[in-house]
């Protein structure tokens, strides 16, 4: 019998490590969905790539024998949380869903929220300015509409193809940053304002701080809906619901 983690965030890593050390007579399996080259290194067994839509991950949820899965995916997965919803409900697996809360606007924050990227590319306006872009390698083709501005973009990995923007520095970069660098960073930069998505977390979370020591503005894009599940927002959590669901004897850890 397997549980299945829907991965690709810190905290499906973290889950990784709660299990193998906590937990070794859990049979777990991360999921990823393969857009990072190189990713973490993790305990659990691990595949990598898509299910085939909800269908091929219900054909999954039986062939593997699953018993319970844990949505730990970004909070800006708009696909697979849904997916996951419709597979378990199908199939009759429990469903648990970890979602960090968002980050929120502090005292001498500027924010300026928007439902979408593309929103967030016509925030920027039409006269140039210096971004700090940090939306991910995936969702660079929005701001392509936009090339007056200069961009400093930063991504785990590079882009696989030249961007075309005439005026872009691409840093490859995996958190944990530190506000003083962040701030060091920005201001090297000469940056005038800040695009990020409400990831939530405390990873990225020092480019906010820094942003609001600069007094510069943020566009703060929001995130895509997600289905009415079993939610918890912490890792610790999660060791409870399996006992709950009887797959663990008695909590431990926690």
């Amino acid at each position: 019998m397997t549980v299945l983690i829907l991965g690709g965030t810190s905290e499906a890593a973290a889950l990784d490590r709660l299990l193998a050390d906590q937990a070794p007579e859990i049979r777990a399996v991360i999921s990823l969905a393969g857009r990072t080259a190189d990713p973490r290194p993790l305990a659990l067994p691990t595949r990598i790539g898509g299910f085939g839509g909800i269908e091929g991950l219900r054909r999954y949820l039986v062939d593997q024998r699953v018993v319970a899965v844990v949505d730990a995916t970004h909070p800006f997965a708009a696909v697979m949380p849904f997916h996951a919803e419709a597979a378990c409900k199908a199939e009759g697996v429990p469903l648990l869903a970890i979602r960090r809360e968002p980050w929120t606007p502090q005292p001498g924050d500027d924010w300026l929220r928007v439902p979408d990227l593309d929103a967030a590319v016509a925030a920027l306006g039409q006269e140039p300015r210096r971004v700090f872009l940090t939306i991910g390698r995936l969702e660079l083709p929005r701001f392509f509409a936009a090339p007056q501005h200069h961009y400093l973009i930063r991504v785990i990995e590079p882009p696989a193809e030249p961007l075309p923007l005439p005026q872009a520095r691409i840093l490859c970069q995996r958190g944990p940053f530190a506000p003083e660098a962040e701030e060091a960073l920005m201001r090297d930069e000469g940056i005038e304002i800040l695009v990020s998505k409400n990831a939530g977390g405390p990873m990225t979370l020092g480019k906010l701080t820094a942003a609001r020591r600069l007094r510069l503005p943020v566009v703060m894009v929001e995130r895509p809906p997600k289905p009415a599940v079993e939610t918890v927002s912490h890792v610790d959590q999660v060791l409870p619901w399996l006992v709950a669901q009887g797959l663990l004897a008695t909590e431990r850890g926690v």
